[in-house]
């Protein structure tokens, strides 16, 4: 490799992509080869989601550039467009070598159309993967706009192949934020408790997220899943969805618990702190990407509710049921009887050095920009 930096920016939109990418970003940060840029947009600019740019730039990252890309919940074509229009600014301003996306959010959509269509590789982190709704169009388009590909398991290895991507273009590595659970920065639960004033000597998660496909009954569902917490007279650590379409409805069944000393709710919780809550606590209860992968590798039970996760989920730590209350306050009582073995589905916590060892190879700096397809 030459003496100038190569420069790769991380698009960011969320809470959640963030902590999934973050290791990584840590991992370039002190690099001698690599100087990297973080694009942060979304979620993280809404005050009432928390306004977690706050969380990024506690990591005293050298490169964040802010843009505020969003519209209305109602119009996730016109914060594509928006987001296309400021993150390619920012790209021509500094002439990245590669753009690594994440998932299956508008804002790795937007990245990954820039990077294609400006001649400049692109990564995708956790693509390969199956879950439901809208999501499961978004991720595999990004992918086929991807020109490599960073896998958390075999399985999505096999689908991407499937879907005539180059086996050799393909990396797993496991699911990064794997290293940050089991780091030895996570604080303890003290310090969390004291810090998000948590008084519950037990508690649970809950993580509801609206499924766009689904909007007439999202507030229905949010409903039956409140007053299902409310009668099994547990303490609930609740927060807020994404901001995708129909966020308000549930944000709606929400304001039941404002009044109920049994439920703490906020708008986001940092990183660490949440894997140190979901470590400890009882179960996780929503439709969060976090109780099919995450939670298992604590061995914490979770309740997976309707169809968002319907293709991702796997295990014998997950329960999967049906909006109906009746399946819920049944499935509350059977978490607690679980006894679970820690899941390794996600890799081995390595993720962010598999990464650099990718990155060092001249392999990837070669790869063809002109996207090829593998006939099975």
């Amino acid at each position: 490799m030459n003496n100038k930096k190569r420069n790769i920016v991380f698009l960011t939109g969320t809470r959640a992509d963030f902590g999934k990418i973050k290791a990584l970003i840590q991992s370039l940060e002190k690099h001698t080869e690599f100087e990297p840029f973080i694009f942060v947009t979304g979620m993280h600019l809404m005050d009432e989601y928390g306004y977690t740019l706050i969380e990024v730039e506690r990591c005293g990252f050298q490169h964040v550039e802010t843009f505020h890309n969003h519209t209305d919940e109602a119009t996730m074509d016109l914060t594509l467009a928006k987001t296309i229009n400021g993150f390619s600014a920012y790209v021509k301003s500094i002439n990245p070598d590669l753009i690594v996306v994440h998932g299956d959010r508008v804002e790795a959509l937007a990245g990954a159309i820039v990077g294609s269509l400006n001649n400049i590789l692109v990564a995708h982190i956790e693509g390969g993967e199956l879950s439901g709704t809208i999501d499961e169009l978004i991720r595999h388009s990004v992918s086929k706009l991807s020109h490599l590909h960073y896998t958390s398991n075999d399985e999505a290895k096999k689908r991407l192949i499937q879907m005539g991507e180059l086996e050799a273009t393909i990396y797993t590595i496991g699911s990064p934020d794997v290293d940050i659970m089991f780091s030895d920065k996570l604080p303890d639960l003290a310090e969390v408790k004291e810090y998000y004033e948590i008084p519950y000597e037990s508690f649970a998660l809950v993580m509801y997220h609206p499924v766009t496909t689904e909007l007439d009954s999202i507030y229905e569902n949010a409903t039956k899943l409140v007053e299902s917490l409310i009668q099994s007279g547990k303490n609930y650590v609740v927060i807020y969805p994404n901001n995708d379409l129909g966020s308000k409805r549930i944000l709606k069944a929400f304001q039941k618990l404002n009044t109920n000393s049994r439920f703490k709710i906020f708008p986001s919780i940092r990183f660490e702190y949440f894997l140190t809550l979901l470590k400890n606590s009882e179960f996780i209860i929503g439709n969060s990407s976090a109780g099919v992968r995450e939670a298992p590798y604590y061995g914490i039970p979770t309740i997976n509710i309707g169809n968002r996760q319907m293709n991702r989920v796997i295990g014998s730590e997950i329960i999967n049921i049906s909006c109906e209350k009746k399946d819920i306050s049944e499935a509350i009582k059977t978490a607690e009887t679980l006894t679970l073995d820690k899941s390794k589905t996600f890799g081995n916590g390595n993720s962010a050095a598999l990464f650099i060892e990718s990155l060092e190879s001249s392999t990837i700096w070669n790869v063809n920009h002109q996207k090829q397809f593998k006939d099975a």
